[in-house]
């Protein structure tokens, strides 16, 4: 399965990607994770308390295109109210393909976060 980390940037609320050592806000620059490779960043970013909140993997498609949570792709394209605002207004075809993805299954990254609070 192939997976991205996430988390949202304290300072603004911003969602990020990691991206080869840095956060990325764009889905389209974040690097892809596969099998327990991106447990070991996802260990890093939990200590980043200071710069996030709630770091996690999310599952994608299985050509890396989009998350398979809805919710994920809503995050990756900003704002639902109107398509000229948020990263959605960019377009491009990173924009198209989590526009055109389908499926409202539950990242498992997203479930062993929510399984963790009381």
């Amino acid at each position: 399965m192939i997976q991205v980390l996430t988390a949202n940037r304290l300072l603004d609320g911003e969602v990020v990607f990691w991206s080869g050592g840095r956060w990325v806000e764009r889905f389209a620059e974040a690097e892809r994770f596969t099998g327990a490779s991106g447990e070991a960043e996802l260990a890093h970013a939990k200590t980043e308390t200071t710069v996030l909140i709630d770091p996690y993997l999310i599952d994608l498609l299985p050509d890396g295109s989009a998350p398979v949570s809805f919710r994920e792709r809503i995050r990756a394209l900003g704002p639902t109210d109107h398509p000229t605002l948020g990263k959605q207004a960019e377009g491009g075809p990173a924009i198209e393909a989590l526009r055109a993805a389908h499926g409202a299954a539950r990242s498992t990254g997203r479930l062993s976060l929510i399984r963790r609070k009381p």
